[in-house]
């Protein structure tokens, strides 16, 4: 039996409960017997890892944006948090956050980061948090902070894989540097690019049942309010090439660069998205607490429009998909976005950013607008 520190209790407790009446969750659309809760408040939330986790809990890693952060939360074996602590601070954009034995791996722009025996050093009740030295594994990526921040995740083969973005919103970057999916070995060596043509690519994960990749890809901008789609695609080759700069969404050739390629030498989109809906982090869910229906489909965390008239993502999505075919486009949670009159336009109070899958089948969604990660749970 545990013992409960109950000052304790009420001092997690308080906070947490004063936060969540800052939200208005009950906006949040889901479907029939869905429930959303605030799980934490996480500055400036990104990107999400599980650390290790066993029957008495678990410890989550969450990168940020602007905060420069990584925060470390622990939490219990009725997955409630009892401990989020600062890990890292002061880097530039780390965004990305991997786990593997043992180890957190931490993207900062041009750099990949690690710190080795992780939990043991930000775990404990009372002491602070004194995480170790940050190793460096890599330095050699490109420094541009123009889609230079990176979602990073361990593939089934082992590797990190580490996209890097074009560094422009459109134009002919040198396709060994820029615009594609690396994957390297866990100490940076052996660096190979995996898929080419990838303008800005902030989520990926690896279909369950065949382990070949899936990433998302925001469109180009400056060619009006509905073109180009974001794109979900699908890799289940290395060397494929997806078609930035010449073609986006699979069909619609660049006006700058289309002449140069055809559409139909690249890999079409396995589903267009939601044109500048900012399509960010997705995962494969995995879980068994939700419906059959939503076993191995994919979440999509869509970020939202930043220069569209009519705003539009601020929500999680769900691709379906039969086999490896993409057959269908829903939106599964929405109510951060809130359509307004003519004259006040459209208000918004939070962005997904991440979704990721706890070992219970419950579904965390990160929102680094207002600061927050939220518990997806389902009841029959």
């Amino acid at each position: 039996m545990h013992r409960i520190d109950l000052p304790l209790a009420l001092a997690l407790l308080l906070p947490l409960t004063l936060a969540a009446a800052e939200l208005p969750l009950q906006r949040i659309k889901l479907p029939p017997g869905f429930a959303i809760e605030l799980w934490a408040r996480v500055d400036n939330a990104r990107q999400m890892a599980l650390g290790r986790h066993d029957g008495d809990g678990g410890t989550l890693f969450v990168g940020s944006m602007h905060a420069g952060k990584v925060h470390a939360l622990r939490f219990d074996a009725s997955y409630r948090v009892q401990q989020v602590r600062i890990v890292a601070s002061g880097l530039q954009r780390p965004v990305g956050v991997a786990y593997k034995d043992g180890s957190l791996y931490v993207s900062a722009v041009n750099r990949i980061l690690r710190y080795d025996r992780i939990e043991p050093r930000v775990q404990g009740e009372h002491s602070p948090a004194q995480p170790p030295a940050a190793v460096v594994v890599t330095d050699q990526l490109p420094s541009e902070t123009h889609h230079g921040w990176k979602f990073i995740a361990f593939g089934p083969d082992g590797k990190l894989y580490v996209p890097v973005g074009a560094p422009c919103n459109i134009c002919q970057p040198d396709p060994r540097r820029y615009a594609n999916i690396l994957r390297m070995n866990a100490d940076g060596s052996g660096s190979e690019i995996v898929a080419r043509g990838v303008r800005n690519s902030v989520g990926f994960d690896w279909q369950p049942l065949t382990g070949e990749l899936w990433f998302t890809d925001n469109g180009r901008d400056l060619l009006g309010d509905d073109l180009p789609p974001d794109e979900l695609n699908h890799a289940p080759r290395a060397g494929m090439h997806f078609g930035y700069p010449y073609c986006h969404g699979g069909d619609l050739p660049d006006p700058e660069f289309g002449a140069r390629r055809r559409c139909d030498e690249f890999a079409a989109p396995a589903q267009k998205l939601a044109p500048h809906a900012a399509a960010l982090g997705m995962r494969f869910y995995t879980g068994t607490m939700f419906p059959p229906e939503y076993r191995n489909q994919i979440f999509i965390a869509e970020h939202g429009s930043w220069n569209r008239s009519k705003k539009i993502g601020y929500r999680v999505t769900v691709v379906r998909l039969q086999g490896s075919k993409a057959i269908a486009y829903e939106t599964f949670a929405s109510g951060w976005l809130e359509e307004g009159s003519r004259e006040s336009g459209d208000s918004v109070w939070g962005r997904p950013a991440d979704v990721l899958v706890l070992p219970d089948g419950s579904l965390l969604v990160a929102d680094d607008y207002a600061g927050a990660i939220y518990r997806i749970t389902y009841r029959r």
